[in-house]
C-alpha cells in the first residue's frame, strides 16, 4: 500500500514536470521569431550578472567561467556545420559538379544555430547568476590575472577563427540571395515598361 502511494507521488511529480517542460517549450517556440527582444533580454541578464559581481566584489572565477563558455558558444556560432577540412579529405572545399549547383544559393549553415546560441548563452548567464548566491563558488583569485588571460585567449581564438574563415573563403553572415541591379523590373518597350513585375 505504501508502494502504491509512493508510485502515485512520483507519477504526479513527473506529470507536473512534463507539463512545465511543455509550457517552457511553448514559450521558447513563440520567441524564435523575436530576435532583438531575445538578445536584449540576454544583454540585460548579463548586465545583472556583472552588476552583482561588481557590487559584491566576489565570484570572479564564475565570471571567468561564464566568459569562456560564451566564447566557446560564439566560436561554434561562427563555425560552419561541415568543417571544410573534413569535406574531401584534402583540406580544400569541394567544387560544384554542375553548372546548376554552382548557381544555387546556399545560406551559411552554422554548427550552432542562432536560437540555440541565444538559449545556451541565456541559460549559462542565469546559471552563473544563480551560482553567485552560494559561497562555495566564491574561490579567491587575483582577478586582473584572470581578465588578462581571458583577453589573450579571446584574441588568440578569434585570430584563429578569422584565419580559418580566410583560408576556406567563407563568411558566417548570410544577407540573402544576391539580386542583380534592376532585378524585378521589366526592360523593353510596351505599355508596361518600368513597372514592377508581379511575383
Amino acid at each position: 500500500m505504501l508502494d502504491d502511494g509512493g508510485m502515485g507521488e512520483e507519477n504526479a511529480v513527473s506529470v507536473q514536470l512534463s507539463k512545465a517542460q511543455r509550457i517552457t517549450q511553448h514559450w521558447l517556440d513563440k520567441s524564435t521569431i523575436h530576435i532583438y527582444p531575445r538578445w536584449a533580454l540576454f544583454c540585460f541578464s548579463l548586465f545583472l550578472f556583472f552588476l552583482r559581481v561588481y557590487y559584491i566584489q566576489a565570484y570572479f572565477i564564475v565570471a571567468y567561467g561564464l566568459g569562456i563558455y560564451l566564447l566557446n558558444n560564439f566560436i561554434a556560432f561562427l563555425s560552419p556545420l561541415e568543417d571544410p577540412m573534413d569535406i574531401d579529405g584534402t583540406g580544400d572545399m569541394s567544387l560544384p559538379t554542375s553548372g546548376q549547383e554552382a548557381k544555387e544559393f546556399r545560406p551559411f549553415a552554422r554548427r550552432l544555430p542562432e536560437f540555440k546560441f541565444w538559449l545556451a548563452c541565456f541559460r549559462g548567464t542565469w546559471y552563473a547568476l544563480l551560482m553567485t548566491f552560494f559561497s562555495m563558488f566564491d574561490i579567491p583569485v587575483f582577478w586582473p590575472i584572470l581578465l588578462l588571460y581571458f583577453i589573450m585567449l579571446f584574441f588568440m581564438t578569434m585570430k584563429r577563427q578569422i584565419m580559418h574563415m580566410y583560408k576556406h573563403r567563407y563568411v558566417p553572415i548570410t544577407w540573402g540571395k544576391f539580386k542583380p541591379k534592376g532585378a524585378g523590373f521589366e526592360k523593353g518597350g510596351g505599355g508596361m515598361q518600368g513597372q514592377k513585375r508581379a511575383e
